[in-house]
């Protein structure tokens, strides 16, 4: 690879649950492989409601328990984005998902283990969107 990164924009619908957890696994993920300088990563959500608010408390205690840093505020997806960045993966990230569940589902309005759902999909998305690039 050249100079130029790799750049990565994971959305959901409110930013607060699916795309931050996807952005600080994925950010997880190449930095325990030492692959992070390939990368520039960000999250964003398709909806204002949340612009500025922290992730959901149930995305960072899910990550804080698998010890992966969710550093992030909700932001809305702008025109801009779609020029900037050379992937912009929604929930159909899913169709990395080796175990074939096409969808990463929006966890919002279930209980906590919705979001270790999450967390182990986006995981093997995550491996799977890298082998899918030949970056590991």
């Amino acid at each position: 690879m050249a100079d130029q990164k790799i750049s990565v924009l994971f959305v959901c619908l409110g930013n607060i649950c699916r795309s931050p957890m996807a952005e600080a696994v994925f950010a997880h993920t190449i930095k325990l492989k030492s692959k992070s300088h390939f990368f520039r990563i960000d999250s964003a959500g398709t909806g204002e409601w949340h612009v500025g608010a922290p992730p959901d408390p149930r995305s960072v205690k899910t990550c804080k328990k698998h010890n992966v840093p969710v550093n992030t505020f909700a932001r809305q997806i702008t025109k801009g984005d779609f020029h900037e960045f050379d992937y912009i993966l929604l929930k159909l990230f899913g169709d990395y998902d080796p175990e074939g569940d096409r969808y990463i589902r929006d966890p919002y309005y279930g209980g906590i283990d919705g979001f270790e759902k999450n967390f182990q999909q986006v995981t093997r998305c995550s491996e799977a969107f890298l082998l899918h690039l030949n970056i590991i």
